[in-house]
């Protein structure tokens, strides 16, 4: 450990990295990538302008944002279960007899 890592408190100083940029979109952001990747692969399918020469590079681009967006949909729809079931009382274990 150098100098430059270890602060006058001796608390070690983390470098931590950027988020992503859907880090923050939440459930309505996630329900909008849905439907925008759904929007592109119409686009691709309909070869309107701007579609690439190959239409599985096109449908393989809109895949990965619906993707993410199903993922951050699901994963924002699971902490709010998560939220409710600790405030109703439930801690997620079986009764035990």
């Amino acid at each position: 450990m150098t100098d430059k890592d270890v602060e006058e408190t001796g608390e070690r100083i983390q470098a931590y990295a950027p988020e992503p940029w859907w880090a923050d979109l939440g459930t309505w952001g996630a329900v909008a990538l849905i439907v925008l990747g759904g929007l592109a692969a119409g686009w691709v399918f309909f070869r309107l302008p701007g579609t690439p020469e190959m239409p599985a590079t096109g449908y393989y681009q809109s895949a990965k944002v619906i993707a993410i967006g199903l993922v951050i949909a699901g994963s924002a729809l699971l902490g709010r279960r998560r939220v409710r079931a600790t405030a109703g009382g439930e801690t997620g274990e079986p009764e035990s007899a």
